[in-house]
């Protein structure tokens, strides 16, 4: 008896040393054939997508993230009642609703998780308000601590996204062309600054990565359609440069979407709805400069966000138009994309490892 427990064990451990396979969650539009998040199954050595099912039925996850340590998923409800949500991962990869709360203006369409898993961020895009929730240990959220209102008379706000850093957080109003900083103090955050960084004129940063550092930081610009890069200083970020995200041969019109850095911060990424393309950039790691390499068509319409596999072998983008899936193979020498395939899906718009 104690043999074949033992042979178990060795097996169950072999299995977990060689099973390549993941779980990619998906959220999406459910205004059409869509019904919530799903989830496949994604193998990290050979990019293949399978075992496609319905996670959980829900009204317009526009966005979704994960706690630090994966037990819990958080969603950016875009329908009616423009929620945020918490849910339990389940062993079968399934998700359990634990509770939902307002997200306390129009248009939720980002949120985030700080590196602790004890506060979440929403951002909502119509209202033009961000929201600061703190998390209880059984993975609920609670009503929002913090309301952040930033439209003034005469300009229309409309934050987009925002992420903790340490003690700082940071937030992308496409509307008020700036990122806005808050620090923590006291169990609440202050706003620091409304520009960090200077923006040209009508720019709508949308999504903005750090390096782990926090000593450069890269922002896509939806109407502009580029990159403003900048190096932290004591008071704010210096600007490096503008670059373009679009093809030097591109006339048509397009509009930036995400972004996202390497594991090892060597290559940067962007994704342009319009040219349907993405974006691949060497990064200099000591200046924080950008060189673009490659524009590669997305093989859909309308590449909203992506995200790099586990492993750092593959790139997944969600098209929202299209309704389909592509994986393409990273160079892991070069940062270029190789196209491998795509699978489909009503309406995806966020894609979560």
């Amino acid at each position: 008896m104690k043999f074949k427990l033992l042979s178990l064990l060795i097996a169950m451990s072999l299995y977990n040393c060689t099973n390549p396979n993941t779980t990619l969650y998906v959220g999406t539009y459910t205004k059409g054939d869509s019904e919530g998040v799903y989830k496949f199954l994604f193998n990290t050595e050979t990019g293949e997508l399978s075992n496609k099912q319905l996670a959980v039925s829900t009204d317009n996850p526009s966005f979704i993230t994960f706690s630090p340590d994966k037990n819990y998923i958080y969603a950016a409800g875009e329908g009616s009642t423009s929620a945020a949500s918490a849910f339990e991962v389940l062993e079968d990869g399934s998700l359990k609703l634990i509770n939902t709360v307002s997200s306390n203006g129009s248009g939720p369409c980002h949120i985030s998780v700080n590196e602790t898993g004890n506060k979440a961020v929403v951002s909502n895009y119509g209202g033009g308000t961000v929201s600061v929730y703190s998390i209880n240990n059984d993975g609920a959220l609670n009503k929002a601590s913090q309301v952040f209102n930033h439209n003034t008379d005469s300009i229309a706000s409309h934050a987009h996204s925002a992420q903790f850093y340490k003690d700082q957080l940071y937030v992308s109003d496409l509307g008020k062309n700036g990122i806005y900083n808050y620090k923590l103090e006291n169990e609440n955050y202050t706003l620091m600054d409304s520009s960090i960084v200077n923006m040209t004129k009508n720019a709508g940063p949308r999504h903005f990565s750090l390096t782990k550092d926090g000593q450069f930081i890269y922002i896509i610009n939806e109407y502009a359609n580029t990159i403003t890069s900048g190096k932290k200083t004591t008071n704010g970020f210096e600007l490096l440069e503008n670059i373009s995200t679009l093809a030097d041969d591109f006339k048509g019109k397009s509009y930036c979407a995400d972004i996202h850095l390497s594991e090892n911060e060597y290559f940067l990424y962007g994704s342009n709805r319009g040219e349907n393309s993405i974006v691949v950039f060497k990064r200099n790691v000591t200046s924080g400069t950008l060189e673009k390499i490659q524009n590669i068509s997305v093989h859909g319409d309308w590449p909203r966000n992506f995200t790099i596999g586990p492993n750092g072998k593959f790139l997944l983008v969600a098209n929202q138009n299209s309704h389909n899936i592509s994986v393409f193979k990273i160079d892991k020498n070069t940062g270029k994309l190789n196209f491998l395939h795509a699978v489909e899906l009503p309406s995806p718009v966020c894609l979560l490892f």
